[in-house]
């Protein structure tokens, strides 16, 4: 019989999968859009196929961590969730089919569950480096469109509220991705100039990057309310400002903190790769002819490119997330459905733009590391 090599990592894991049916509920069924839902537990509404499908993710996903078997941790972990969709998604269809009123959603046990098999994705992406990576991302669309696109999750709660706020999901998504658009762009304008600056003077870093780090510990709702006053008093001085929509309220604020926000890890990270630059290097593009322009451009922004995008990732990542409580001041976005659905204690309908967010944020995660020169670690 062979060795048994448990994975470290992923047997806890696989250990709290087992564990959490037992304590929290998989989805909770209400009689309508208005009343609390009762708690279902997972062997309650696990049958048929579904079910079989799961048993199968989980015991291949024990195997896989008894062995040591990354690449069977991945297809294990994405049958595991493709099951849990699709018990959720069977049994909101047959709830539905007896009482057309009835809410179905998920629960605390089904999105753990879920968190969990994803952990285990991504450690296992992690042992095959990018070609696991690449694997993974691809089971996990294909299973989200063959959901999706199958039906088999209309009925949830979730799913009946995108197709009430369909349009205005829509339009909230690209107000998303307009607002962390602009805060990025004149981020990596100013920030990897001043990273340079900070790199190439030491004593400007020593005054700048700490000033930034300070705005970091500011909460995001505080320096959104701090823009208000100093914006609506430079509108109401230059009305042509107020007819582009600079306002206390709205874009302008929200860019302009997020600005703030992001200048951070892009000035320290840029300041970093360029001091990890090894000087030997460096003598020796000069040995070669090259003059100080070309060392920067084709040796040192070269060997600090990898930091660089590294702060860009956590860039883009931060500012994704602060920008929905940018709605908060009148920005839009995701975020105003996503508080709208809290103010209201409609959780399906907060989820609904909370899910895009979270989406948004791993996918441009992903893109950059994939971007990344140096393999994942």
């Amino acid at each position: 019989m062979p060795r048994l090599r448990p994975d470290p990592v992923l047997l806890p894991l696989v250990g709290a999968l087992c564990v959490t049916p037992l304590g929290f509920a998989f989805v909770t069924a209400a009689r309508n859009r208005l009343v609390s839902g009762r708690p279902v537990a997972l062997l309650e509404a696990a049958e048929g196929p579904a079910a079989l499908l799961g048993l199968a993710g989980l015991a291949l996903l024990a195997l896989a961590a008894l062995r040591r078997g990354p690449w069977l941790a991945i297809i294990a972990a994405a049958l595991l969730m493709a099951a849990l969709g699709w018990i959720a998604g069977d049994y909101a269809t047959t709830l539905s089919a007896s009482q057309p009123t009835a809410r179905v959603s998920l629960g605390a046990g089904f999105w753990l569950m879920l968190g969990l098999a994803a952990l285990c994705l991504v450690e296992a992406a992690r042992q095959t480096g990018r070609a696991g990576t690449s694997l993974a991302t691809a089971l996990v669309a294909a299973i989200l469109a063959l959901l999706l696109l199958s039906g088999t999750l209309d009925q949830l709660s979730i799913l009946r509220e995108y197709a009430n706020k369909r349009d205005v999901l829509g339009m909230a998504l690209l107000r998303h991705v307009e607002i962390v658009g602009l805060a990025v762009l004149p981020t990596l304008l100013i920030g990897i100039p001043l990273g340079i600056a900070c790199q190439r003077r030491p004593g400007l870093g020593r005054l700048v990057l700490p000033a930034l780090g300070v705005v970091q510990t500011i909460p995001s709702i505080a320096l959104f309310g701090l823009m208000l006053a100093p914006l609506a008093a430079l509108a109401a001085w230059q009305p042509e400002l107020a007819r582009a929509g600079i306002s206390g309220v709205g874009m302008a604020p929200a860019v302009l903190a997020l600005l703030l926000y992001s200048l951070l890890p892009i000035a320290s990270n840029t300041a970093a790769g360029l001091a990890s630059v090894p000087e030997p290097v460096r003598d020796a593009a000069r040995g070669l002819g090259m003059t100080p322009s070309q060392i920067f451009w084709q040796v040192d922004l070269h060997l600090a490119f990898p930091a660089l995008l590294a702060g860009l990732r956590i860039t883009i990542v931060q500012a994704t997330g602060l920008a929905a409580v940018a709605a908060l001041i009148g920005a839009g976005g995701l975020g105003a459905i996503m508080f709208d659905g809290l103010f209201t204690g409609a959780l399906d309908l907060a989820l609904l733009g909370a899910i895009p967010v979270i989406g948004l944020a791993v996918l441009a995660d992903l893109l950059l590391r994939l971007a990344s020169p140096r393999a994942i670690a």
